[in-house]
């Protein structure tokens, strides 16, 4: 599994259509056979930042949901929506994983 964490900064007026923007991104990405989970979690503190956690079944999973409708959507609207470009982290999981360790 890959996970990757997208780091968010939303503009303030922004932030309701961004995340219904996100959400419907979220709800068509985990039809994806390739995408175990989608996660979009906002900061309790700050509810102009958010975090997408993404995690992937295969390392080529990533690339091909970058290559559907339905995240070319979401890109383009809220482009104009951020704060500050966004930024993302790749992880492996160690625990748990399907090696059986």
């Amino acid at each position: 599994m890959i996970v990757v964490q997208v780091h968010v900064h939303v503009k303030p007026d922004c932030v309701e259509a961004f995340k219904r923007a996100t959400v419907e991104n979220a709800r068509n990405s985990v039809q994806e056979p390739g995408i175990a989970r989608f996660d979009v979690l906002q900061q309790d503190d700050d509810p102009t930042r958010f975090i997408l956690v993404e995690v992937y079944r295969t390392p080529d999973a990533p690339a091909k949901h970058k290559q559907t409708a339905h995240y070319a959507a979401w890109r383009d609207s809220v482009a104009n929506m951020m704060a500050e470009p966004r930024s993302s982290v790749k992880f492996v999981n160690v625990f748990p994983d399907d090696a059986g360790w």
